[in-house]
């Protein structure tokens, strides 16, 4: 089994290349104004792929560690009262063989199904693969049209990039979840999506991404909104064999969420257990990143007490 010391020189050996070989720079037609062109990212220079850790073999995963409390208050916060709408990606299979990974797209579909099974939501655009292009991503969430009782989720599990990225904003260095044209990697960029997600109705919105320097995207955080990062904004993330997925998503989606691990809080005081209580956002956060051995998640929560989707 690879050491995360050795993955990681290999993750910056793969960056270094990437700028020697002249793939460091990526230059498109501008954007236009407002929302992102779904066909055109934004010019941007010194783009540097960061590429998800595999990881092979292993021990099969815990899930015992101690619940820190961290994020949870314990506190319900007001629920949903309009339509749930989520868009999940996933991006196992990139244009090519140099870039694939084995359990992305496991993650988007364990987290579609557990946006429909367990939190019941009325509409769940799923994109995987070849599928999930920058144009399907943007329209996906273009297409959404949330009223001001409605909440959206957004999901994203792949590899990360950064850059300098005339994106809107004043940062030296940009994030980007990475998709894909069908043909090349294509960037979204952490100010594009803020662009996406601007003058939606609602300020009820859950990001999640489980991506490599995913603590960049901390640039959408917003009023009622709260972001799940897989890493920090100079980290990594993994996969391996021994989760079948992202180690962030198996522990906040399949153990946290699904298997029901994560529910620690009693929010409205059922003494009967006659119905399993669902699992708040703050509540799969804290259990996460509890058992995490590899991954180190952060999160940016802007909403008033716990979030039940």
């Amino acid at each position: 089994m690879r050491t995360a010391r050795q993955a990681i020189l290999v993750v910056t050996a793969v960056s270094v290349a990437l700028l020697v070989f002249g793939i460091g720079t990526l230059i498109a037609q501008p954007g236009r104004s407002g929302k992102p062109d779904p066909k055109k990212p934004v010019p941007a220079t010194d783009v540097v792929l960061v590429k998800k850790v595999s990881l092979k073999g292993g021990r099969p995963p815990g899930a015992g560690a101690a619940k820190k409390v961290e994020a949870a208050t314990g506190l319900l916060g007001q629920s949903v009262k309009g339509k749930k709408y989520a868009v999940v990606v996933g991006i196992s299979d990139y244009p090519g063989t140099g870039n694939d990974l084995s359990y992305a797209h496991v993650d988007a579909i364990d987290m579609a199904a557990a946006l429909n099974d367990v939190y019941k939501f009325d509409q769940v655009t799923l994109l995987t693969n070849l599928d999930a292009t920058r144009e399907a991503i943007l329209n996906a969430i273009g297409d959404l049209s949330p009223g001001s009782n409605d909440e959206v989720v957004f999901f994203f599990s792949g590899h990360g990039m950064n850059g300098a990225a005339q994106d809107g904003d004043t940062e030296k260095m940009d994030e980007a979840l990475v998709a894909h044209d069908g043909s090349k990697l294509v960037p979204i960029w952490d100010g594009e999506l803020r662009e996406a997600f601007a003058g939606f109705g609602t300020d009820r919105i859950v990001l999640i991404f489980d991506i490599c320097l995913a603590g960049g995207m901390d640039d959408l955080a917003g009023p009622g909104r709260v972001i799940l990062m897989a890493s920090g904004e100079h980290g990594y993330s993994y996969e391996g064999e021994q989760w079948g997925h992202g180690e962030f998503t198996y522990y906040l989606v399949d153990r946290g969420i699904v298997a029901g691990q994560a529910n620690i809080h009693d929010y409205d005081h059922d003494t009967t257990l006659s119905e399993p209580q669902q699992v708040t956002v703050e509540e799969a956060f804290d259990y996460t990143k509890a058992n995490c051995s590899m991954d180190r998640p952060v999160i940016s929560d802007n909403f008033a007490n716990d979030l039940l989707p």
